[in-house]
């Protein structure tokens, strides 16, 4: 958030006769066991699609994801090591994603199988590794939450809700391909020609300057593009 930024884009209201209502995409799963969020959802004016996603429970936009754990269930990840993957994982594909967790926090000092200082510290590394967490009381407030932050990121900043697929990464030969297609101007085709042509990931690299001649599609201008990634010195951004 810049400093030029406001409030307002939040806290707007609705002008009367304003049809324009944001669309939410839910997982099949999320809708079915959360239903009275769906409803109220809804019932506010939202377009619900539901599909099986692989990650998150909402859809808020091409950079916004949300996963909606209650208390209980956040308490549950972590004794099953699943939190950290699931938000991380993510965050990858969606950047702005963010957590939710719904429920009276002080909860967590009733449990007797986990410690309250484990949960604050999985809090703790979430929020210092970049990913936001909002504590809801109840449904309800759920409901407004995603609301007016769907409305947040569609109406004001005009984007629109996009499932992206997550990137596997279970053989060796899929991450190799991943790595190449990443690189400015490639994609995955040309990286399939690039592995075909150099065998390993490293020789195609040290190999740069002979793209054009032995890879179709591939001239000085997506090599220099290459080229300066690869060899020009890292500058740390400031904000």
């Amino acid at each position: 958030m810049s400093g030029t930024e406001t409030l307002v884009p939040f806290i707007k209201e609705k002008k009367p006769g304003d049809q324009e209502e944001p669309t939410i995409i839910v997982d099949c799963r999320e809708a079915s066991s959360a239903s009275k969020i769906v409803k109220g959802l809804i019932e506010k004016g939202v377009k619900i699609k539901t599909e099986q996603l692989e990650k998150g429970d909402y859809i808020l936009s091409d950079q916004c994801a949300v996963e909606r754990k209650t208390v209980q269930d956040f308490i549950y990840t972590l004794t099953r090591r699943f939190l950290f993957e699931q938000i991380f994982r993510l965050k990858e594909t969606y950047p702005k994603s963010l957590l939710i967790i719904e429920g009276y926090m002080p909860m967590i000092y009733k449990f007797s199988k986990i410690q309250p200082a484990a949960v604050w510290g999985a809090m703790f590394n979430l929020a210092k590794n970049g990913v936001p967490m909002v504590n809801t009381a109840s449904q309800k407030e759920t409901i407004d939450f995603l609301y007016v932050a769907a409305r947040q990121e569609q109406i004001v900043e005009k984007r629109s809700p996009i499932v992206h697929a997550f990137k596997n990464y279970d053989t060796v030969s899929e991450a190799q391909l991943y790595f190449i297609a990443s690189l400015p101007s490639v994609g995955r085709e040309k990286a399939t020609a690039i592995l075909q042509s150099y065998q390993t990931p490293q020789n195609a690299l040290l190999n740069v300057d002979d793209w054009s001649k032995n890879v179709n599609g591939l001239g000085p201008v997506i090599t220099n593009k290459v080229k300066q990634i690869l060899t020009e010195p890292y500058k740390e951004q400031t904000e």
